[in-house]
């Protein structure tokens, strides 16, 4: 079976600027796209993390790190500051080396950012 790179988009937000609030944030993202798309961190090529420029208290890779993603390459950045973007948020693009579609790859959106793909988004079929 052909394995192919796909990217796993997915985003949410912090309450807060403090290392607990960053690390949870992106833990509970990570974990709903593991779920819903039974990934396997050997399947995992790279991951970019991006915070707006209102969160930098901590990397949000760390929380990849406590789930086991010792070596996938993770780099975070910050995103464009738009003035009209949303705040407090945190971005992932993860590129996954799979045989499925990417009609078949599950995108999450959660807290405040669940607006920004509402066309994209499964975690409100995954919450319930």
């Amino acid at each position: 079976m052909p394995m192919y790179c796909r990217g796993i988009r997915g985003a949410t937000t912090a309450q807060a600027n403090t290392r607990e609030e960053i690390v949870t944030a992106t833990r509970e993202l990570l974990e709903l796209i593991i779920a819903a798309n039974h990934l396997n961190p050997d399947d995992i090529g790279s991951a970019i993390f991006t915070t707006t420029d209102d969160l930098n208290a901590e990397y949000p890779a760390v929380a990849a790190r406590q789930l086991g993603w010792y070596d996938v390459a993770l780099m975070c950045s910050h995103e464009i500051a738009v003035p009209s973007g949303l705040k407090q948020c945190i971005r992932v693009l993860i590129h996954w080396n799979t045989p499925k579609t990417q009609a078949e790859v599950v995108h999450i959106y959660i807290k405040e950012a669940q607006n920004l793909r509402p066309e994209r988004n499964a975690a409100a079929t995954l919450q319930a």
